[in-house]
């Protein structure tokens, strides 16, 4: 499990974009960074620059995972057949922890994690307490008893701010089946993800 490090809307203000969706970020009420320099005159970034901030945005967005696990998921997606950006999202999708944020049971990729590693999630009625784990197509992932009553679960589901994507499909409140491995354009990201520029930061 990854521990968070660093403040949950650091990020967004690093960014200066809303990149979980949230209605309490940062950078409703203020775009520019964070700290006592926040605000002074942007320079120019370099295609160095340029393909860092894509790969933090990216990697952040996940959960800020670790690096060792992100750069795997790089090489996964080299190794396998066609484009290696939409392959990288396809792998991403496919985590256990993020199965779960999008199925609505958790409000944050945080809690999905959390509700993961404390083993309230079932895949294909296994128990299963590790985040990381690969979804594969027609597995079917719940809830377990206890989960399906805590408030955090039905906060999640209360959100308005978010909708259930078409490759996860909900079975009542407490199940749902990983239908397939989505592209780029179908995953719900809340701003504009370039993972093109991923790829190109590490094959460089």
């Amino acid at each position: 499990m990854t521990k968070r490090t660093s403040a949950k809307y650091k990020l967004d203000r690093r960014m200066g974009e809303n990149v979980f969706g949230r209605p309490k970020s940062p950078v409703n009420r203020r775009e520019y960074g964070p700290g006592q320099h926040g605000q002074r005159r942007k320079s120019k970034i370099s295609d160095f620059g340029i393909q860092l901030r894509a790969k933090q945005k990216l990697k952040g967005y996940y959960g800020d995972i670790t690096e060792k696990q992100f750069k795997k998921n790089y090489f996964d997606a080299s190794r396998m057949k066609g484009d290696a950006s939409q392959n990288l999202i396809g792998l991403l999708e496919q985590r256990l922890d993020m199965v779960v944020y999008r199925a609505k049971f958790a409000p944050t990729i945080w809690a999905a994690r959390q509700l993961v590693s404390h083993g309230h999630i079932r895949v294909n009625g296994v128990k299963c307490n590790i985040a990381s784990r690969r979804v594969n197509v027609n597995d079917v992932v719940e809830l377990g008893s206890k989960a399906q009553e805590m408030a955090l679960v039905i906060e999640a589901q209360s959100l308005a701010e978010r909708d259930i994507p078409d490759y996860v499909v909900p079975d009542g409140t407490s199940k749902v089946t990983f239908t397939r491995v989505p592209k780029l354009d179908e995953v719900p990201y809340p701003v504009r993800m370039e993972p093109n520029l991923v790829i190109e930061f590490y094959s460089r």
